[in-house]
């Protein structure tokens, strides 16, 4: 009976800290990169002097502002969970975690936090360039945060710079430490899928204000930014992506099995695009592949060897979500990629998204959510059975207390995330819907120059003040 206790303790316990990831996940992917455009407004207000710019700032620093909001929250209570649910991992490798989780919070929460008032509160109040600091330097801080909790997620995967000591794991390089074998390639592959995440929340936003009239430019110029960003950093990732695998290939082979359904080591092995793979029978059920493409890609070789799940027996991932996350991540790319282009195709060459296209806009609104939970799902369920590759097993870290104390813990998160998910939805769009109808105040700061001209008419007989309105 104890060992099927702790059985369902450790079953709960990673689906809680799933649940809890997945939810948390959701807002740092987005304010990591919406705070970098929100310096991008600035500056082009800065040049331009337009104010369409501050207009399109204001309007998405608010959703900023919730979204970091819930992001330290939900980041707030899956930290409890090291000591609730995982007391081995401090008590093993806290030498090595807690420091960074430190260096996060020292360098880069408080930054954020201290200079998020300034750019909230501080925009009728700062002078013009100190506002705009103070919104790169919040860019800054959630790049920062980004750096050092990736940090220690890549060297979970593949530590380095440590020797154990009685069973605990002791620094010997921080540098080793930091910048580990997966870092480089996780950390940019990282920041790219937040600044798709971006994207696509702003297009999507932004074409639902223009669906339901909204006649002012400001979506359409967010629109346009977003989607030319989107069409450029997508091939980027499809690089960095790459270089990614390669390195997993080196360092978690078994991972890659997983990922791409393979159970013999062979070469010239087959792209598949769709399987059922099949632990208890060690096989796949209904495949459909395209001949010597994942050693191609893999190895970039027709002919390159890539290593069996059954060469790791009793030390590889479950293979069914591996393989099942990897292949939603690579179609919602897909996907996300044609979307990018045929808008950024579409505004070049007639300045205008047909109605049909800003409906396919709005349906991917949250396309990099689903992409980054179904990476983050192949990343950290692809690491199984270990939660520190070859030092710390997930089983050795889990609490033993009652299973029925982490399910009730579990059901109230679940039904907390829920509501603020929806809530979360609900608020942005209403914002949007809200946007439509209001026009907002225009400070002297970004008129645009129009304040000693305010009625003075343009050679289309349209006041100055008539245009602002249309802004």
């Amino acid at each position: 009976m104890l060992e099927a206790a702790n059985e369902t303790t450790l079953i709960l316990s990673r689906i809680q800290f799933a649940l809890n990831i997945s939810f948390h996940i959701l807002f740092p992917t987005i304010t990591i990169a919406m705070a970098w455009l929100l310096f991008f407004f600035k500056i082009r207000h800065h040049i331009s002097g337009h104010p369409v710019w501050m207009r399109a700032y204001r309007f998405w620093v608010k959703i900023f502002a919730l979204t970091f909001a819930l992001g330290v929250v939900s980041g707030i209570t899956m930290s409890f969970q090291f000591g609730t649910n995982w007391p081995g991992f401090m008590e093993k490798v806290g030498n090595i975690a807690g420091p960074l989780l430190g260096y996060e919070v020292l360098t880069a929460f408080f930054m954020e936090a201290t200079f998020l008032g300034a750019m909230l509160f501080g925009i009728k109040r700062l002078p013009p360039w100190l506002h705009t600091l103070s919104t790169f330097l919040v860019a800054i801080g959630t790049s920062l945060s980004a750096f050092w909790i990736l940090a220690l997620n890549s060297w979970m995967h593949t530590p380095q710079g440590f020797e154990m000591i009685d069973g605990v794991a002791h620094a010997t390089d921080w540098w080793e430490i930091i910048f580990n074998p997966s870092f480089p390639y996780r950390f940019f592959h990282m920041l790219i899928a937040s600044g798709l995440t971006a994207c696509f929340l702003v297009m999507g936003v932004s074409a639902y204000r223009i669906i339901k009239g909204d006649e002012k430019k400001a979506p359409q110029v967010t629109l346009r930014a977003a989607a030319f960003l989107a069409a450029v950093l997508i091939p980027v990732q499809i690089f960095v992506g790459d270089l990614h695998g390669l390195n997993t290939l080196k360092h978690q082979p078994q991972k890659v099995a997983a990922m791409e359904g393979v159970w013999e080591t062979q070469k010239g092995v087959p792209l598949l695009l769709f399987a059922l793979p099949d632990e208890d029978e060690r096989t796949n059920h209904f495949e459909v592949g395209i001949p010597n493409i994942a050693s191609l890609i893999l190895t970039h070789d027709l002919d390159g060897e890539i290593k069996g799940l059954n060469e790791f027996q009793g030390k590889h991932p479950p293979v069914a979500p591996v393989f099942w996350g990897f292949r939603i991540m690579v179609g919602l790319g897909v996907i996300m990629l044609f979307v990018s282009w045929m808008t950024s195709w579409q505004l070049l060459r007639h300045q205008r998204v047909s109605p049909i296209m800003l409906k396919v806009i709005v349906a991917t609104t949250f396309s990099g959510w689903v992409a980054t939970l179904a990476g983050w799902y192949v990343t950290e369920i692809g690491r199984q059975p270990y939660l520190v590759t070859g030092v710390l097993t997930t089983e050795q870290a889990a609490t033993n207390i009652a299973a029925s104390n982490v399910g009730i813990s579990l059901a109230l998160y679940a039904i907390v995330y829920v509501v603020l998910l929806i809530a979360y939805i609900h608020t942005l769009f209403y914002m949007a819907r809200k946007s439509v109808k209001v026009e907002e105040f225009v400070t002297p700061s970004e008129s645009w120059r129009e304040s000693d001209n305010n009625n003075v008419e343009d050679s289309s007989g349209q006041t100055k003040s008539e245009e602002v309105k249309v802004l």
